[in-house]
């Protein structure tokens, strides 16, 4: 079994339980640093008078010094890297969000601590040239994170729509570091619930930090791939001119065109399906060495291009490029391995089962992406894909949140399946890797449809509707540890059990799984040349106590499904 070394963005199950998961998947042992170090959490700290919330306070954050310490103490004996310079930087992606009230030196000798624990990576490389080392770094949000160090919800939309405003247009980087308040034809006022001038400095250290990893580690070969996500962007506001200068820096440094260059280094909009991504990659070069993966896109409503999230700089078709230049994929006419079925519409879904049915015939793999959903998936899409047995054979799916990290998650996920299935002989390895891709697509469903689109209703209801404090009873199921009392916190931590127990039935019995029935739907496990063999899905578990709300608030929860195929 391949053994790869993860610091992953945060402690989030999409940044780690599951990364964790699509390496099994692949055939991959996925080492982390103690989840202790990784640890993020929001403010856990309140002061209130009777009804009213006063302030939050004391969120955490990872601990880098001691990640550093286990990428040295581990480098040996694994085959790859894959790390997040916001958690080996900054203790994670709140805590490169930190508002700062200094901006520290002048690039390159910013910030000794911080340029210290990123040379970590050069050590490594230097230590073990042959080793693939990929690096994950995000561009700065646009909004400051709520309920972390005093930052409510208010401050939340007011910085998201202050620095949303079209910014005048630089490309040196000093010109952007002092610009980043200035409007097209002036400047930009005061701002009531954060400190601006606090926001610009955490804006212009994090951007250092962004250089320094292109310009410095890419550049002098310490990172094999580095792939730059934007976090939360859009076509216009202060991020513009930080997306352009890196592009241009991976044309000058990296050899890149037009800001992109697949085997060094991509940008584009996504965080949170990165460290997947990146798996992914990884896969294929320990299993394929490399070999370029042959994919069609085939959209089921208005083509990708016409599509560009509010939450993004780049159209969904734009966006599938670029993380197939992640995962080692490339874009190609009929002659395809694998097809990526994008479903833009939702009265285009039968369509989008048909041809996932034509292609099982023909023995070729499917991705679905549901484009549709806002968040969480469609409901008729993901009915509709319930409905057929063909859909448990998907080698990735995903529905969750937006286009970049649904596009990340599957891409992600298939790829690495791949390039295992296509390699791997070995049946006691094919056994342990299929009840992997069994459990990681059976939450995917779980999660992206019966957890965001049904059961978190119900628990922000009900959060909401037992608040502590009159001035945040509106959305007091962002940080519900803080916000309810303890009593009613172990009554929403009941009522997310219970509800996932039954859910997990429901899609259990799903023509997409059948487990139980007499002929239960069937999972990939091997492809060997021409024709494929495979697993059925023989049971799936829901352990009662673990699905829980690890930040304490409704938008994220752990769920790790166990499913065995025989």
């Amino acid at each position: 079994m391949k053994k790869v070394l993860y610091v992953p963005l945060d402690d989030r199950p999409v940044n780690l339980d599951d990364v964790i998961v699509q390496g099994r998947s692949a055939g991959i042992d996925v080492i982390t640093p103690d989840v202790t170090d990784l640890k993020n959490r929001l403010d856990s700290q309140k002061t209130a008078s009777g009804t009213t919330l006063l302030t939050t306070s004391s969120p955490a954050y990872g601990d880098t010094a001691k990640i550093r310490q286990y990428i040295r103490d581990h480098a040996a004996s694994v085959d790859g890297f894959i790390l997040s310079a916001d958690m080996l930087a900054y203790g994670g992606l709140i805590g490169s969000r930190r508002l700062r009230t200094d901006v520290g030196g002048a690039y390159p000798a910013y910030d000794a601590a911080i340029t210290d624990l990123l040379d970590v990576i050069r050590e490594v490389k230097q230590a073990y040239p042959d080793k693939p080392v990929y690096v994950m770094d995000t561009i700065m949000r646009l909004a400051t994170t709520s309920f972390a160090e005093g930052l409510d919800l208010a401050a939340y939309t007011e910085s998201r729509n202050f620095m949303l405003q079209p910014r005048r247009s630089f490309t040196q980087f000093e010109d952007i570091l002092s610009g980043y308040n200035l409007s097209p034809t002036g400047d930009y006022g005061s701002t009531a619930t954060f400190d601006k001038e606090q926001y610009y400095n955490t804006r212009a250290h994090k951007f250092k930090t962004n250089r320094y990893i292109l310009e410095v580690l890419a550049q002098e070969g310490s990172i094999d791939f580095l792939a730059v996500g934007v976090d939360d962007a859009n076509t216009q506001g202060v991020q513009i001119n930080e997306i352009h200068y890196m592009e241009a820096g991976i044309n000058e440094w990296l050899g890149g065109t037009q800001g992109q260059n697949p085997d060094r280094a991509v940008i584009l909009p996504d965080a949170d399906g990165l460290g997947q991504s990146l798996l992914a990659r990884m896969a294929n070069q320990l299993y394929r060495n490399g070999a370029t993966t042959r994919y069609t896109v085939e959209y089921f409503g208005p083509h990708g291009s016409t599509l560009t999230s509010p939450y993004e700089y780049m159209d969904v078709h734009q966006n599938i490029l670029r993380h197939l230049d992640i995962v080692g994929g490339e874009a190609v006419g009929d002659a395809r391995e694998v097809e990526i079925i994008a479903i833009t519409a939702a009265d285009q879904v039968l369509a989008a089962v048909n041809r996932i049915e034509d292609n099982d015939s023909r023995l070729v793999p499917s991705v679905v992406i549901d484009c549709v959903g806002a968040g969480a998936a469609d409901a008729s899409i993901t009915e509709a894909l319930l409905g057929s047995r063909h859909t448990g054979a998907l080698l990735g799916y995903s529905g969750w949140n937006t286009p970049g990290n649904k596009i990340g998650l599957a891409l992600g996920m298939a790829q690495a399946r791949y390039a295992y299935i296509v390699t791997e002989t070995d049946a006691a390895a094919l056994d342990l890797a299929v009840n992997a891709h069994g459990s990681l697509l059976f939450k995917r469903f779980l999660k992206d449809y019966f957890y965001k689109r049904l059961a978190i209703g119900e628990i922000r209801t009900y959060s909401r509707a037992h608040s502590l404090y009159e001035n945040v009873a509106t959305f007091t199921d962002q940080n519900m540890l803080l916000f309810n009392s303890p009593e009613d916190y172990a009554h929403l931590e009941a009522l997310l059990r219970e509800r996932m127990q039954t859910h997990t039935a429901t899609l259990a019995g799903t023509g997409a799984f059948l487990i139980g029935s007499a002929e239960p739907a069937c999972s990939i496990r091997h492809i060997n040349g021409g024709s494929w063999v495979f697993s059925e899905y023989a049971s799936a578990v829901l352990p009662y106590d673990d699905p829980d709300y690890i930040w304490g608030r409704a938008f994220e929860i752990t769920l790790n499904p166990n499913l065995t195929l025989q």
